[in-house]
């Protein structure tokens, strides 16, 4: 498919704020190494930019990098909330949104390539900050209103069955399908049964067994 160069702008231009941010980080990761030193290059200084070889961070270190700024409020920043600006989000609520979704987007392709111990926590750590979030302690990110991990808008469609492969490698029966049945009720219980259907899926057949007894007679004359 060939996207209208024209019509995508003018698309463009009909985002809201955040949401043309969001397309742009996704965009600086997609572009290769020169093309993205010369857009760059017309709005910064490059030799300060420039990344520095051999000193990258593995994925789980920079996760918990994520998880100490986010916890020392290194992205929050608040302003006074009114009516007409209720609905604003903070630059530093957009910056910590958009490198949630990069992290875990990282940990999806790391699920299917290396360790799945490390994937999975990375992913937990991360489950943990939207936990934060979702118990109102205002401290991570700003919302001038509802503040809940919702507004986040992760991908569960696609973390989730990644995570649940990852737990599938590293847990007995009993704790996958604790933490399955945790994990889907905390950020994703609008859509249980289709989760709970997955997670049967990426479960051995002992983790499968334990999961449909926890979750009952019930839970499977319903999905079957």
């Amino acid at each position: 498919m060939t996207i209208g160069r024209e019509k995508l702008r003018t698309a463009i231009r009909r985002l809201g704020n955040k949401h043309v941010y969001f397309m742009l980080e996704e965009a600086i990761a997609l572009l290769p190494p020169s093309k993205l030193a010369k857009l760059a290059g017309q709005y910064f200084d490059v030799k300060s930019l420039k990344s520095n070889p051999g000193n990258g961070l593995g994925l789980l270190a920079q996760v918990k990098e994520f998880e100490k700024a986010s916890l020392a409020g290194d992205y929050y920043e608040s302003f006074a909330v009114n009516s007409k600006n209720y609905r604003e989000m903070p630059g530093g609520t957009q910056a910590w949104i958009a490198e949630c979704r990069r992290l875990l987007g990282r940990c999806v392709i790391a699920a299917k390539k290396s360790d799945p111990a490390e994937a999975r926590e990375a992913m937990e750590t991360i489950f943990g900050l939207l936990r934060h979030i979702d118990e109102c302690l205002d401290d991570v990110v700003f919302f001038a209103d509802e503040g809940c991990s919702w507004q986040i808008g992760v991908d569960w469609k696609t973390v989730l069955p990644s995570w649940f492969a990852c737990l599938s490698a590293t847990t007995d029966a009993v704790e996958y399908a604790r933490r399955v049945i945790e994990v889907v009720d905390e950020f994703v219980k609008y859509d249980r049964e289709m989760f709970l259907v997955v997670a049967c899926r990426k479960a051995s057949s002992a983790q499968r067994k334990t999961l449909v007894g926890l979750l009952g007679t019930k839970w499977r004359k319903n999905s079957s």
